[in-house]
């Protein structure tokens, strides 16, 4: 990535703008179009930037996962926010009722642009162009300390052994590793996991029932003003979910967190699809399927939002973090469009049946957390690297001295917490 982290995220939000500026103005369907090609380039910049940016910024294991978690808890509440704003503006019979929500995003994107152009990169981005004074400043900074400081000097060799590393040739990235990864440090598998988990929480329904909520509120049974206003509640408990995160991602593991979740949203996408497939549902049954539709989307908001963007970036190996990321956001944009195009077809079309399509991945998705993706939690992203090599690699000289900087950096942090207290 020669933008690097930051400047990726800026000119995202840039490009936000410029979206937001062409749609409000919009007085023609082909400007509508190339509005919306140019946010999709946009979003893409910015939701393959910013987890790998936090990620990268943590300078505690501990604090990586939260740190996401929070981010992500703006991400969804983002989602209910604007659902509240749609929901006033149904009321509205003039052009300002979809101008004004269009034009909102710019506000966003603009205090997003503002924020990062007054921020650095991460340390390990300029440490792997070899712009090692910056990387020394912003891990000082980051610290709170002098650049010779133990603590510092212990994470700054921890990076440069994992780069050098990731350096050796064995270890360079092959196109073909994709398809299949005979690499040391099992590169190509790493990125085939950041694109599935991500795909895969798309292809769980998550989307489709965000988009279409007032569609399979009406489809149930409900009147239509009170299917709007239980698609706004919905999508309120759904970024409600985001928050427990913060406080248990680093307690309970990514692995347990997302493979119990997803024996919830099996659970409860199995009686939505009972009870709105019945042949003839009852008002008992309607109402069921709707709280079991709700529950599904808090769950998923605790479960399959913040983890999945978080564990991408995270088993990435540093000099192609960016590809995990990118990875990630085109398997959660690839089958987000084709999940919600073809999904609100079928919506219309098949009906009830669409949700067995949603179903299976949430019962998949169990077996493939259990054996694609080893714990993270409480490792350092150069630590991760380990995680995934071969055995012959976790021997390597350069593998124990990963670990040893990394242990002599925890004991530093934790003496400094200390005195700090």
């Amino acid at each position: 990535m020669p933008l690097g982290r930051r400047n990726c995220i800026l000119l995202g939000d840039v490009l936000v703008i410029i979206d937001g500026a062409l749609q409000a103005s919009a007085w023609s369907v082909p400007q509508m179009i190339v509005a919306r090609i140019i946010c999709g380039f946009g979003i893409g910049f910015i939701s393959c930037s910013v987890p790998t940016y936090m990620a990268e910024m943590s300078i505690e294991n501990k604090e990586r996962g939260p740190e996401v978690a929070f981010q992500c808890i703006f991400l969804v509440w983002g989602c209910a926010f604007v659902y509240w704003v749609d929901f006033g503006l149904t009321r509205m019979d003039n052009q300002l009722s979809w101008r004004f929500p269009i034009a909102l995003q710019c506000t966003f994107a603009l205090l997003s642009a503002i924020g990062m152009f007054l921020l650095p990169d991460t340390p390990r981005w300029y440490y792997a162009k070899g712009r090692l004074a910056e990387g020394d400043d912003v891990l000082a900074r980051l610290h709170d300390c002098p650049i010779d400081d133990v603590a510092v000097q212990e994470m700054k060799e921890a990076i440069l052994a994992s780069l050098k590393l990731e350096e050796k040739e064995e270890n360079k990235f092959n196109i073909m590793d994709l398809f299949w990864d005979r690499s040391d440090l099992r590169v190509g598998r790493r990125i085939r996991i950041s694109f599935m988990i991500l795909a895969m929480q798309q292809m769980m329904g998550i989307n489709l029932s965000v988009y279409y909520s007032t569609l399979i509120f009406a489809q149930v049974g409900l009147s239509p003003f009170l299917a709007q206003l239980l698609a706004a509640v919905m999508n309120t408990l759904f970024a409600s979910g985001t928050i427990p995160l913060v406080f248990t991602i680093e307690r309970f593991g990514r692995r347990p967190i997302l493979m119990w979740s997803a024996v919830g949203l099996t659970i409860c996408m199995t009686i939505f699809v009972s009870m709105i497939g019945a042949p003839n549902p009852t008002l008992t049954m309607q109402w069921v399927a709707v709280a079991s539709v709700i529950v599904y989307n808090f769950i998923f908001g605790y479960g399959w939002i913040g983890v999945c963007w978080l564990y991408g970036p995270e088993i990435a190996p540093l000099k192609f973090r960016y590809v995990g990321g990118a990875s990630g956001a085109f398997g959660e944009w690839l089958f987000s469009f084709i999940t919600v195009f073809a999904g609100g077809i079928a919506l219309q079309n098949v009906g009830w049946k669409i949700w067995l399509w949603m179903l299976l991945p949430c019962a998949a998705a169990v077996p493939f957390v259990y054996f694609m993706c080893p714990e993270t939690t409480g490792k350092s992203l150069e630590e991760i690297d380990l995680v995934f090599a071969k055995e012959s690699v976790k021997n390597l000289a350069l593998a124990n001295e990963i670990i040893a900087h990394q242990h002599g950096h925890d004991e530093k942090q934790e003496v400094f917490h200390r005195e700090k207290v």
